[in-house]
């Protein structure tokens, strides 16, 4: 369920509680809700993840992404969790998508490079074609 980004980042379709045990079991430092909460019925509430997490020993933060896309405090606050958590690290949203995207974001506005992020995406099943201009120009804006 969890699909490997990076060494040290994985992004996931939603979790429930048992996912919350299975990430504390592979080390997860942190969990990073990309779901804004009530986006479906059947979605698992963020404060009973945030719950399960602080009782596992594992942080948790929400940056919530809607479906009208990517902003800067976004990115930013993204950018903050990554680099305030020295383990690993595991984003989820609805399908994984959002939360690789926004991961991806993250890593441009830091000087990541565009093709390497794609390449890591898309080994994990996830594609940024859709933020590729994106990503460029943050990445550019570190150079």
């Amino acid at each position: 369920m969890f699909r490997q980004l990076t060494d040290r980042v994985f992004a996931s379709p939603q979790i429930g509680l048992a996912e919350v045990a299975e990430a504390a079991a592979s080390g997860i430092g942190l969990i990073i809700n990309n779901r804004p909460e009530g986006e479906s019925e059947d979605q698992v509430p963020g404060e009973d993840i945030a719950a399960a997490a602080r009782a596992a020993g594992i942080g948790y933060v929400a940056i919530p992404v809607t479906h009208a896309g990517f902003s800067q405090p976004q990115i930013t606050a993204m950018r903050a969790a990554l680099d305030g958590s020295e383990g690993k690290v595991l984003a989820y949203c609805r399908s994984g998508t959002r939360s690789t995207l926004l991961w991806a974001l993250a890593e441009a506005s830091a000087g990541k490079s565009p093709d390497e992020l794609a390449e890591q995406a898309a080994r994990a099943g996830y594609d940024l074609g859709p933020i590729r201009a994106l990503l460029d120009m943050l990445a550019a804006g570190k150079n």
